[in-house]
């Protein structure tokens, strides 16, 4: 059985059982973990994977998992300690500044740069409900990438803000189409797989043609920079899922 929606979930969510597959979408409430991972014991298969749902939500879940495709030194902070041990750390590397990511905002609201991880210890030490946050050396130059991928279909464009280090087409970005090298290409897919996303939007900071590092990877994220329309992309996306859903049975 293929269930596609939330409403159909829940309706049969007991008469399901092993093989069944699952692909729509579940509310982001304190109980989505609770239900991919009773799907899972149950044999029922999630597309996209229960892993790709739970990083699509959480910037701090992407780093604990994925950090080998992000910027080197990239980590999640949990508590003062844990900043006191980076910044040691950070100080011996010879990083200055730093980017803060605070989980579960979009948009770019939630990026912060700080002078030193001491400037910023000052401030969240003094602030509990800070925590967990990501923590990065910040990049002075690279090219920002908005990815889009759907089975074969592959778009990229930058995005450019010269007054805001952010480069969100939110916060007054412009854009333009951006070619990916091959290992660029391959740098993405691996970063899906390992993290089981059918599709994604990935935001890359691209050094060369052979280096470049996630910032953030989603199943759905914004396309206002992309020659495709969302309705045709939602089409690919549903299209991907049924033949996924079918050959899994």
């Amino acid at each position: 059985m293929i269930v596609r929606n939330h409403n159909d979930l829940t309706s049969r969510y007991e008469a399901l059982s092993t093989g069944d597959v699952y692909i729509g979408n579940l509310p982001s409430t304190p109980l989505k973990t609770v239900l991919l991972i009773d799907m899972m014991e149950r044999g029922i298969r999630c597309i996209p994977s229960p892993l790709a749902r739970i990083l699509n939500t959480s910037k701090t879940a992407q780093t604990e998992i994925l950090a080998g495709w992000m910027i080197p030194g990239t980590c999640v902070i949990y508590r003062r300690a844990d900043l006191i041990e980076v910044a040691n750390q950070y100080s011996e590397d010879g990083i200055g500044t730093v980017v803060t990511k605070q989980d579960r905002m979009h948009c770019g609201h939630g990026i912060k740069r700080w002078e030193s991880v001491e400037s910023l210890y000052n401030v969240v030490s003094m602030l509990p409900s800070a925590y967990p946050f990501v923590l990065q050396p910040y990049l002075e130059r690279f090219t920002d990438v908005r990815v889009i991928i759907v089975g074969d279909f592959m778009e990229a464009y930058t995005r450019v803000n010269p007054n805001n280090f952010r480069q969100n087409l939110s916060a007054g970005g412009t854009s333009r189409p951006f070619s990916l090298s091959e290992a660029m290409k391959a740098f993405c897919r691996a970063v899906m797989a390992r993290g089981g996303f059918p599709f994604a939007h990935l935001d890359l900071q691209i050094i060369d043609e052979t280096t470049g590092y996630l910032s953030e990877i989603a199943l759905n994220g914004g396309i206002a920079g992309a020659l495709v329309d969302r309705k045709e992309l939602d089409r690919k996306k549903q299209t991907l899922l049924e033949e996924a859903a079918r050959a899994s049975l």
